[in-house]
């Protein structure tokens, strides 16, 4: 796993070298910058908004997203992007997806709740302070959103994975579903003790991750569901766990997957 982090870090600081030529994002997918006084910087927001939200006067879930870069756009992907709006589109999906772009060499600092003795990081909590109390208020106040728990989750892949798990423990009445691929969870075992000294976790959440990504991938992913069945105790509907055979950690297993996950979270 620590290879693949490297890996993926380097993937992140050469991004911006390898962009492609003409953008894949759809016509429902706009962007906007926003100042982000936790974070010290300004961040980039994808805004994913459903076909027909322009004639229409309803109110929409709302589904949160990291690294942004890879979920609509293969022209800012390194390594392929995610298709959410051609896949949203192909559903005729009724969501609002909020992407938000990773701090490329901040990335880990944003997507770690905890410090890793040889990664750092560790700053997820302003990060998440950042979502809920900066973001969440300026897209409610836009968008025509429900902005209540059960219609607004959060989603991410890696370490991606790992801050959505950790923002259902720490915002438990903001994000109602969490959608958790490949999740970092080797990354501080920190986590564990977290989820298992939490109060009974009723966010809805999708586990998901391939078995051919790291030695310690499945393990450690299954440990956290015993860890949340256990917590969860009689709601044993609200979650669902997918481990993917031949499956490795990279946009395609997550590309492949986000339909079934989404319909599964957000029905």
């Amino acid at each position: 796993m620590r290879k693949l982090l490297n890996g993926l870090l380097l993937v992140f600081l050469s991004f911006s070298l390898v962009m492609q030529a003409q953008s894949t994002a759809s016509a429902q997918v706009s962007i906007f910058t926003i100042e982000a006084p936790q974070l010290n910087a300004p961040k980039k927001i994808w805004m994913y908004l459903p076909k027909g939200y322009a004639t229409s006067s309803q109110k929409y879930p709302v589904l949160y997203m990291h690294d942004a870069q890879n979920l609509f756009d293969a022209r800012t992907s390194f390594v392929g992007e995610w298709n959410v709006d051609e896949t949203l589109d192909s559903l005729n999906a009724k969501v609002i997806v909020v992407g938000i772009e990773h701090g490329n060499d901040k990335r880990i600092d944003e997507l770690t709740p905890y410090k890793n003795e040889k990664y750092g990081g560790g700053k997820a909590d302003a990060y998440l302070d950042f979502i809920v109390n900066t973001l969440k208020p300026e897209i409610d106040k836009r968008y025509r959103t429900k902005t209540d728990t059960q219609n607004t989750a959060i989603m991410g892949s890696s370490l991606g994975g790992l801050v959505s798990f950790y923002a259902v423990l720490k915002y438990p009445k903001v994000f109602g579903k969490a959608g958790i691929f490949s999740p970092s969870f080797w990354y501080s075992k920190d986590i564990y003790q977290l989820a298992q000294q939490a109060p009974m976790i009723k966010a809805k959440l999708y586990f998901l991750c391939g078995d051919d990504e790291d030695a310690e991938m499945v393990s450690d992913m299954q440990r956290m569901e015993l860890i949340v069945s256990e917590n969860q105790r009689h709601s044993k509907k609200l979650f669902r766990s997918e481990v993917i055979k031949g499956g490795k950690h990279n946009e395609k297993l997550w590309r492949e997957h986000f339909a079934k996950a989404y319909l599964w979270l957000m029905n």
